[in-house]
């Protein structure tokens, strides 16, 4: 059983990386144990799973379709070994977490010492990714999102202050064009695009005029699927940029870019710790959350 076992857990990580040594490393095997295991796999289910090529690795139709019945079963299996050390009643094991960049860089690394140091028995395995992926069918114990993109099934637990978008662009870029006085002003600018990683879907921006929130579709010649890079984009004179206030506001205190419409830009909820809803949540999983509960902004 442990062999089936360690020959799924070598072709999930295999289909994942798209790469034996990419694989390797995460097992601390050789590509070449993890090549075998793969091959013992082949042979058992008498199936192909895998394409090899001197550069990369593919799956087989076949190896699609095993992987995505497999993923979820395997954490599943994951979950009930980890419920074995669960029931000793102290918070230890792996959790793994998919957050943003922006909740790494605010929530995590800030309080990443001060609580490995409360629970050294917990190992943290942390996902950075602006992507929105579905924790339950990935893997995850828990993911980091602004409010309003959590699934209304999930628990969700407030863990940072309001946020406020801003919209921003450089000195230069507003040497050659008005400052907007009202969004339906920015259909005559450059507007840097942000491109949904998951769905590919260009986000239509946010805003609140006469009482009213109203979603704008902006047009501009640059697009990107990475908030950093509109900041910079934007920095470079490419054009205006939506983007975090927090992020925004040393730059804009630099000079480095100028604030327009912020009258049009309301607060609206930050960050959220959310999992799935579990009756009896997992101890390493509870402390994380009071945790970080502890240390949020106080609302006003």
């Amino acid at each position: 059983m442990a062999d089936n076992l360690s020959g799924l857990e070598a072709l999930l990580l295999v289909a994942e990386k798209r790469s034996f040594t990419a694989a390797a490393a995460a097992l601390r095997v050789t590509p070449s144990a993890v090549s075998q295991t793969v091959r013992a796999l082949e042979e058992r289910v008498g199936v192909r799973l895998c394409q090899r090529t001197t550069r990369s690795v593919g799956l087989t139709e076949a190896g699609e379709r095993f992987v995505a019945r497999l993923r979820p079963a395997m954490a599943e299996v994951r979950s009930a070994f980890d419920a074995l050390g669960d029931l000793r009643d102290r918070p230890a094991g792996t959790l793994r977490l998919n957050i943003p960049r922006i909740a790494f860089e605010r929530v995590l690394e800030p309080n990443l010492e001060a609580f490995l140091e409360a629970y050294p028995e917990i190992h943290l395995d942390i996902v950075i990714d602006d992507a929105f992926v579905d924790i339950i069918e990935s893997g995850f114990d828990a993911g980091i999102r602004i409010g309003e993109w959590i699934d209304r099934e999930m628990i969700a637990v407030r863990i940072g202050g309001d946020e406020r978008a801003a919209i921003v662009g450089s000195p230069s870029y507003f040497e050659r064009h008005p400052k907007p006085k009202r969004p339906r002003d920015l259909q005559h600018h450059d507007c840097i695009n942000y491109r949904r990683i998951r769905t590919g879907e260009i986000y239509r921006w946010e805003l609140t005029e006469d009482g009213k929130d109203v979603e704008i579709a902006v047009h501009g010649r640059v697009v990107v699927n990475d908030g950093d890079g509109m900041l910079r984009a934007a920095m470079a004179g490419a054009g205006l940029a939506y983007v975090f206030e927090s992020v925004a506001r040393p730059h804009i205190r630099e000079g480095k870019l100028v604030r327009v419409l912020d009258a049009f830009c309301p607060p609206f909820p930050g960050l959220y710790l959310y999992y799935p809803s579990r009756a009896n949540l997992a101890p390493k999983l509870q402390v994380l959350v009071d945790f970080l509960k502890q240390r949020a902004p106080r609302r006003r």
